[in-house]
């Protein structure tokens, strides 16, 4: 046994203890026979660092994977990264611009050796910080979305869903970035309150009968238009429908349609179609009958105006300049080919103005306008037309929908099921090519005449082509959530291995995510493990919610309060931290960041930490045994119990996936029940020489600690390990690969544990009671006793020497005497402390009948605010929570004074 230094110093421990752990095999070790269990880790992006939500995903799961292995599970944490292609292509780019290159100066080829050589010198720094965090990942079969095998995979899939008509090319509106030039998801892209305009136009009647007035935050996009809608129920518009409009500037004839987009209630009621720039606008179109390839599109993919297929669009939206010798024509930029349709609809008398409060008129109306941006570009999102690949998603969907009515994937917690039917069914398309180099390059070749190939390489393409037939492979890649979702089987060797169950590791055991990726990530692998595999990806799906400030806002760097969990782990050491996201990640709701908690559970952690080195001080050792040691002690008995319930407490919790009802289990057994109360009660023998049963007492303290140790490990590896480590000689396994300890309801003895709680309650009345009167500590009290049963009169003798210690009362025979006392009521008994010379009982009296009347006026007032309804109604929510929870503590402290007052009789 090694003895423990004074103070608990985390980052002593914890680059040892992770470096022992990878370098002898243990985050996987040698379990032939063993029941497989996987998870698969969401790969972070090659280019990431770790956040706060990482924390929280990854500590969750190393929970899971660690309790797995404690329990002689074959545990398995798949890990590897995402390739994230737009990232890691805009962090080269950047490198190149810096050097006053662009990637348009290389080949495809030279570019992406340039990115393999960043990824090889500069990327996957998350990882190093993962192993800070502690996560026990099977490192040694690290994978990697570009990776040889993976690719594989990826090509295949497409290539599959190709033949079975599930992928195909399409002209449809996409998310299109500007400044990365290139498709992007809706979860990259971030949508900003801006102060923006609404314009009011008016547009006339072919037949110059009148005009029909719409409104709009883009007036640009007025030169794509293609119709007018309006609600087929809006009397106003009956006698239009069918008739058309001649447009402004363009002089463009489009119809008025009846079409439900259209909200009589909202503005005239009649609304602007333009089909090929917004989404909205694209179904309206359809259902008038307009194919996608007759769209117009009025941008080119810089966001430029660009003639339209009728070539309706004048001279006044192009420009020309001269460079390098070469004389070149382009359309104007979007915003200012908004002022130039805002000046000439003006000037042709086409523009309503709008007029303020004051009387002034203006263009336009000023409007607070929720604009998409792209989250790593920061340029307003344009809706375009163009040609993609797509999936069939709703297609897929059908197996994925019924695998969770069925219970096949259990969603946890089950909230999210409706959410998940209600995208699932209503699942469009599934764009998956991007405009990028680095990603995996769409298996497509296109002939001259416009045929398209697919196949996993060329010579399978040009085979399905004939000899001869020129071929051009599609410069696009596919989008990375399309080779993400291939991660549950992918990864474990599929499609080289041909076992449906890949060696038992498929279904995955669980799958841990956030719920902002349910659609992006984990609906999509499940459409992808079904269809493939035949079978669920996972059998469970745990979403866990956002980690939030600890106001609740959303962190975010504009706002200044991003937490970065490195700093937390520097300061409070990573168990702290681990502990916390744990303790705080309750079904269904986010986590409030809450500095003082991490501090508080480093406190823990220095707790635990001074009972070991008190056990070492007292002859308390290793445990030799799984079982727990034989007791004759009330207390030992107690502990044991109390031991046993805390393990069928933590298995429920964890059957459940309740993170925070294990971590609060741990605890309060470790703190309350060891160290506050069991380590207490069990000084006296441990420090009486000769005293009966300290031999006894010391293994089943040693068997506790163990038990502690082994349960908390899965949250807070490192301070258990070096404990576990200290406490006596293990030449067979570390914590990593210990027993998780077993529920044996033999060892409950309820007679022991119905005693020591007894005592328990009995000295926690004693104390409080002493506290709120104000007697000294050091004053021993007399202990009268009434009312009492046989058996509690026998308690009290065999206690007596606890009780005199711990409450510093001394037993006290017959009544007594007359005077101010102090009483309390433990279960049949009254206990009557004589406070004559102890305390000013006059002065004491007066001071608790002030502070009754202080504590009651405020609850009063509070009570008062809170059921005015206005204060409901208009105070910020938060304000109106504090009220409530300073009304609960002056309650509860109003009649705790009381009840002490009582106490004096």
């Amino acid at each position: 046994m090694s003895e423990l230094p004074k103070t608990f110093d985390p980052a002593d421990i914890e680059q040892r203890w992770y470096a022992y752990w990878e370098s002898n095999g243990l985050f996987r070790p040698e379990r032939p026979g063993a029941q497989p269990w996987t998870i698969v880790n969401p790969p972070p992006n090659v280019t990431g660092s770790l956040h706060i939500g990482h924390a929280l995903d990854n500590t969750l799961q190393d929970i899971l994977v660690r309790h797995a292995r404690l329990k002689g599970m074959d545990a398995r944490w798949v890990v590897g990264m995402d390739h994230a292609g737009i990232a890691t292509q805009m962090v080269v780019e950047r490198q190149l611009n810096a050097r006053q290159q662009k990637r348009t100066d290389f080949t495809r080829e030279e570019f992406i050796a340039k990115v393999w050589e960043w990824k090889a010198e500069s990327g996957g720094a998350i990882t190093g910080q993962l192993r800070r965090l502690g996560c026990s990942m099977d490192w040694s079969d690290e994978r990697f979305t570009m990776d040889e095998g993976f690719s594989k995979a990826v090509l295949k899939v497409f290539v599959d869903l190709h033949r079975q008509g599930l992928i195909y090319r399409d002209k449809r509106l996409v998310n299109w970035d500007p400044g990365l030039g290139t498709a992007i998801s809706d979860l990259e892209v971030e949508t900003r309150e801006v102060n923006g305009k609404f314009w009011h136009l008016r547009y006339p009647l072919a037949d110059g009968s009148g005009f029909i007035h719409v409104a709009t935050t883009r007036p640009e996009t007025m030169l794509a238009d293609m119709a007018v809608a309006v609600h087929p129920t809006d009397e106003r518009y009956a006698a239009l429908v069918g008739k058309q409009v001649r447009l402004p500037i363009t002089g463009r004839l489009i119809p008025i349609v009846a079409d439900e987009h259209a909200d009589p209630e909202l503005g005239s009621g009649a609304v602007k179609i333009t089909p090929g720039h917004d989404f909205n606008d694209f179904e309206v179109g359809r259902r008038a009958g307009i194919e996608a390839r007759d769209m117009l599109n009025m941008l080119d993919a810089d966001a430029r105006i660009a003639q339209t297929a009728d070539g309706r669009i004048p001279a006044d939206f192009f420009e020309t300049w001269e460079e390098d010798g070469f004389t070149i024509r382009a359309g104007v930029d979007r915003f200012k080919a908004r002022d130039i349709v805002v000046r000439l609809l003006k000037e042709q008398g086409f523009l309503v103005p709008w007029t303020d409060k004051d009387g002034n008129e203006h263009d336009a109306e000023p409007r607070k306008i929720q604009t998409p941006f792209g989250d790593r570009s920061g340029v307003v999102i344009e809706p375009w037309l163009t040609d993609q690949w797509y999936v069939d998603a709703a297609t897929l969907a059908k197996p994925a929908i019924e695998a969770v009515r069925s219970g096949a994937t259990k969603v946890v917690p089950k909230s999210w099921e409706k959410t998940y039917f209600n995208w699932m069914e209503n699942i469009q398309p599934w764009c998956v090519s991007r405009q990028l180099w680095w990603g995996h390059r769409i298996p497509a070749w296109f002939a001259e005449d416009g045929s398209v190939y697919v196949a996993e390489n060329e010579a399978e393409a040009q085979a399905q082509a004939g000899e001869g037939v020129a071929l051009t492979q599609d410069e696009d890649v596919l989008d990375t959530w399309f080779s993400s979702a291939l991660w549950p089987f992918a990864t474990l060797g599929w499609p080289d291995d041909s076992d449906p169950t890949l060696g038992g590791r498929y279904p995955n055991d669980v799958l841990i995510s956030g719920f902002d990726i349910l659609f992006f990530w984990d609906a999509r692998m499940m459409m992808q493990g079904l269809h493939f595999m035949k079978e669920v990806p996972f059998k469970t799906l745990y979403l866990h919610g956002l980690v939030r400030a600890a106001d609740g806002a959303k962190m975010s760097k504009s706002k200044g309060n991003v937490v970065d969990p490195l700093g937390l782990i520097d300061q409070y050491g990573a168990d702290a931290l681990r502990f916390f996201m744990a303790a705080m990640e309750s079904q269904g709701r986010d986590v409030k960041m809450d500095e003082k908690r991490v501090e508080g559970y480093r406190n823990f952690a220095t707790k635990l930490w001074n009972a070991a080195r008190f056990a070492q001080s007292n002859g308390i050792r290793a445990s030799e045994h799984v079982e727990a040691p034989r007791a004759t002690l009330a207390v030992n008995k107690w502990i044991i119990a109390e031991t046993v319930s805390t393990v069928q407490a933590m298995d429920i919790a964890f059957a459940d996936h309740r993170f925070d009802g294990a971590a609060n289990t741990i605890y309060q057994f470790t703190w309350s029940r060891f160290c506050d109360w069991y380590l207490e009660l069990i000084k006296p023998v441990l420090q009486t020489e000769g005293a009966e049963g300290a031999e006894e007492t010391r293994q089943v303290a040693g068997w506790v600690l163990d038990q502690i140790l082994v349960m908390l490990h899965p949250f807070m590896p490192f301070i258990t390990e070096e404990l576990w480590s200290k406490m006596g000689e293990r030449p067979d396994y570390p914590i990593i690969t210990a027993q998780w300890p077993m529920a044996d309801a033999r060892a409950l003895d309820p007679a022991a544990a119905q005693e020591i709680d007894w005592l328990i309650r009995l000295v926690s009345e004693l104390r409080a009671a002493r506290t709120e009167l104000n007697v000294p500590p050091g004053a021993r009290l007399a202990l009268h006793v009434r009312d009492a049963h046989a058996d509690t009169l026998e308690r009290l003798t065999r206690q007596n020497a606890a009780l005199a210690r711990l409450a510093r009362v001394d037993r006290a025979e017959g009544e007594a005497p007359a005077g101010g006392a102090l009483q309390i009521v433990v279960d049949e008994a009254t206990y009557v402390l004589p406070l004559e010379g102890v305390i000013d009982l006059d002065a004491e009296r007066a001071r608790l009948t002030k502070a009754i009347a202080a504590a009651e006026k405020e609850r009063d007032s509070l009570n008062a605010r809170l059921s005015n309804p206005a204060f409901a109604e208009k105070a910020k929510p938060e304000a109106v929570e504090k009220a409530r929870a300073d009304h609960a503590e002056k309650s509860a402290e109003a009649a705790r004074l009381s009840a002490a007052l009582g106490r004096l009789g």
